[in-house]
Formats: structure tokens, sequence, C-alpha cells
């Protein structure tokens, strides 16, 4: 290997997965025809989305509609889908898209990289 340390994911037995912490997805970006055009890469971005949504919403961050809301920077998005600023954005694009999500940037004189995500 290039010089990366592998990793021991040995099968599983019984109810041994539950030792695992596990992203959600909802099937129906799977299942659903109007999801048929989303890259599955922004499938899996909505995925890591939905994980900080719990975490906002015990935290009571609403917007005025009382809708959830997430903070994820682009160099967030870039670091843990480990992609460049354009893949980042064009994912982000894919899911306002379809409704998934709404974009905004926070303060004023904020960078790109400022934006919440609400659902």
């Amino acid at each position: 290997m290039s010089g990366e340390e592998q990793l021991d994911f040995p099968f599983i037995y019984g109810d041994e997965g539950d030792q695992y912490t596990f992203y959600r997805m909802p099937k129906a970006l799977f299942t659903e025809q109007y999801f048929d055009d989303l890259s599955i890469a922004a499938k899996v971005l909505y995925g890591l989305m939905l994980d900080r949504v719990q975490l906002s919403s015990k935290n009571q961050w609403l917007d005025e509609e009382g809708r959830v809301f997430i903070y994820y920077t682009l160099e967030s998005i870039q670091k843990d889908l480990r992609c460049a600023n354009q893949k980042a954005t064009k994912l982000l694009v894919e899911l306002e898209t379809k409704g998934l999500i709404e974009r905004k940037k926070i303060g004023t004189g904020k960078t790109g990289d400022d934006l919440c995500e609400e659902f």
C-alpha cells in the first residue's frame, strides 16, 4: 500500500454491529425516481448533514420559520469528503436544486465558506 495503514474490519457476528457508529440516510434518496440524477456523493453529503441536524435540534438552532439549521463550511465538507472546493460546491448545488437544503450566507463580509444549511 502507498504508506497508508490498513484498517482491520473483521466479519461481524451476532449483534457486534452495534459497536459501530453509522450515518443515517433516507431510503427515498435511492428509491425515488425524483432523486435518480442526484450523485452518490451528494447523497452521502446529505447523510453527513443529517448527522449534524440532531445536535442542531438539541441546541434549538432554528430559523424564524422553526426549521433546524446547521453550520457546515465548504472547508469542512472538503475535509469530510476529501474533495476540492469545486466538487464540494457542486454537491451543495445538487442538494439545493432538489430542494433538500437551503443555503444562506451568515454575517457580513464573510466568505462563501460561512454558510448554514436549513432542513
